[in-house]
């Protein structure tokens, strides 16, 4: 047998290979899931008669032995509820919700490389654009959006961006994006110009993005030490490493599963921007006081706290954003 044959041979094994490989990942992941059932959905139209839609991306609730949650697990499907619930609170009250269940990412995930990772967050991002395409098809109707997300629904959230957001149409029609505890690069924002940060209080369309530590952190599997990325301030709304006084933050609100506030304390911390890594640095605690309690985090990453730490904060800025949207759009309207 000469060699061109050999070589070709071992071509088609090679590509006969491949396509198998594909067969079984592609039968282990299963169809997209179906977002025109109502049961895929943890919240569907909840809040009829606000002014704008919020799409809500629920955090890496799944901590089982598996590398994607799936959507028949009930149990852990409580618990994806309760942690919508406990964000909720920030939007619900000028926002028609809608929060789709999706094969997220689990836990065990974030314990390997970020390339390793990236099979199980496209699978995940399967479920959450099949699930946006839908809301967008059925039940938006132009008008405005908010997009939110925490941790893995926050890095969700830019993943939509890249995808959908270049449109003009749909572009106009977004308010703002919080994509809080998941950090985005300024090589994001070069690549995709529809990601743009937030500057100030009430800028439109923009990324609203921050994660909390402790000033003698070094580094996390959320935002590695390597990693330079775009944050603002949730209390002075610059984007600047000027620091914030605790006696600007309006209140600290934590929350259980149920979305009830279980203590709010206002002027608990202050913070800044730590301008070599873009992350947000909070003051004034102590962090022995807020263990990180997730396996991965070092002492000192209040990942878990990252909008309770600033709720109310935030909450007010949900309003303002939306106000100036809405008083925006009437000035078009009436030139």
């Amino acid at each position: 047998m000469g060699k061109k044959s050999i070589r070709l041979m071992l071509t088609v094994s090679l590509i006969l290979a491949c396509l198998m490989l594909l067969a079984g990942c592609a039968g282990r992941s299963g169809p997209v899931t179906d977002y025109s059932v109502k049961e895929n959905w943890a919240y569907f139209a909840e809040g009829e008669g606000k002014e704008a839609d919020l799409f809500l991306i629920c955090p890496t609730v799944d901590n089982r032995d598996e590398f994607n949650m799936s959507i028949d697990d009930e149990e852990t499907k409580q618990t994806f509820v309760g942690a919508l619930n406990m964000e909720r609170g920030l939007y619900e009250g000028c926002t028609r919700m809608y929060a789709p269940y999706y094969r997220q990412a689990a836990m065990k995930v974030y314990s390997i490389g970020s390339k390793e990772r990236e099979p199980y967050m496209q699978l995940a991002y399967t479920d959450i654009s099949a699930a946006f395409k839908y809301y967008l098809k059925h039940e938006n109707k132009g008008r405005p959006i908010i997009l939110a997300g925490f941790s893995q629904g926050a890095d969700m959230c830019y993943r939509l961006l890249e995808e959908y957001f270049d449109d003009e149409d749909l572009s106009d029609r977004l308010v703002a994006v919080y994509a809080l505890g998941w950090p985005y690069t300024e090589e994001m924002v070069r690549k995709y110009p529809q990601i743009k940060p937030a500057s100030s209080a009430d800028d439109l369309g923009v990324v609203i993005s921050f994660d909390c530590e402790a000033p003698e952190v070094k580094g996390t599997f959320v935002h590695p030490e390597n990693v330079k990325g775009i944050s603002i301030n949730p209390l002075s709304w610059k984007n600047d490493n000027t620091p914030a006084d605790k006696s600007l933050n309006p209140g600290a609100c934590f929350v259980d599963y149920s979305g009830e506030i279980l203590n709010e304390v206002k002027g608990l911390c202050g913070c800044y921007i730590d301008k070599e890594r873009g992350v947000l640095k909070v003051t004034d605690i102590d962090a022995a006081d807020y263990p990180a309690y997730l396996e991965l985090l070092p002492e000192g990453a209040y990942h878990i706290y990252d909008y309770q730490f600033f709720f109310r904060s935030i909450q007010e800025n949900v309003k303002l954003r939306l106000n100036t949207y809405l008083q925006s759009m009437a000035s078009d309207k009436a030139a």
